[in-house]
């Protein structure tokens, strides 16, 4: 991204959008907590990595620039699940490892070579942890690796053993969701449904035990036909 490019939020924006303290944000550019460019000696941010960030970390905010709800979202995520796969006893000591073997592990497009996107989701990592809180983390390229809505995935992976993924509310991670979309529209819509689901306790449970795979993607679908409901009737 060239320096200034996309800049339109300053640290005011983002004390008055999210309701927290100027303080509050220093430490969270300090600690690399948010995504923000210093530019002219002024710290900078761009509106739709903020948005990504705060979908990513379901962060509530006082004056919504986001306007993706589930209901009205058309990306079919449990064919996005079925199509990257649900791994499990994904190994490692180090993040890095733990990313690798899930990358390694999940159904990628036969085109693009699996270290291609390893390195694209680490150069992510290395930017900003993806961890969301709740022992989640949402791993994904910055910028898309794939070209086609027919190579886009998500896979579910559950670590074999908890890893601190630097979130913002300490718990280490137990499951990541690795995503590859083809567009930002498309990631910023399956962020959403993502983080909405996360936000159920019922389908929170299931990843918490584990749940196979017929019943994690039972679970998404009912979510994704409630939510479709819901739009009809309120449309």
């Amino acid at each position: 991204m060239t320096p200034g490019q996309g800049m339109d939020l300053k640290i005011k924006d983002i004390v008055d959008l999210l309701e927290v303290s100027e303080k509050t944000v220093y430490r969270w550019i300090r600690d690399r907590k948010i995504p923000c460019y210093r530019i002219n000696h002024q710290y900078r941010f761009n509106r739709a990595e903020i948005n990504e960030w705060i979908l990513d970390n379901r962060i509530p905010v006082a004056n919504p620039h986001l306007t993706l709800s589930p209901g009205g979202l058309t990306t079919d995520l449990a064919g996005l699940i079925e199509q990257g796969g649900v791994c499990r006893d994904i190994a490692g000591d180090t993040v890095q490892q733990v990313l690798h073997n899930a990358v390694y592990a999940m159904r990628t497009p036969e085109n693009i070579p699996k270290e291609d996107i390893f390195f694209a989701v680490m150069n992510r990592e290395a930017m900003m942890p993806t961890a969301v809180g709740r022992g989640l983390a949402l791993p994904h390229p910055r910028n898309p690796v794939i070209t086609g809505v027919e190579d886009a995935c998500v896979s579910v992976s559950f670590l074999r053993n908890s890893m601190d993924f630097g979130a913002l509310d300490g718990q280490p991670v137990h499951t990541l969701f690795l995503i590859l979309t083809y567009a930002p529209k498309r990631h910023l819509e399956v962020l959403s449904k993502i983080s909405h689901l996360c936000r159920q306790d019922e389908f929170y449970g299931l990843l918490e035990r584990r749940a196979g795979t017929d019943e994690i993607l039972d679970s998404v679908r009912a979510y994704e036909r409630k939510w479709a409901e819901g739009n009809r009737t309120t449309g």
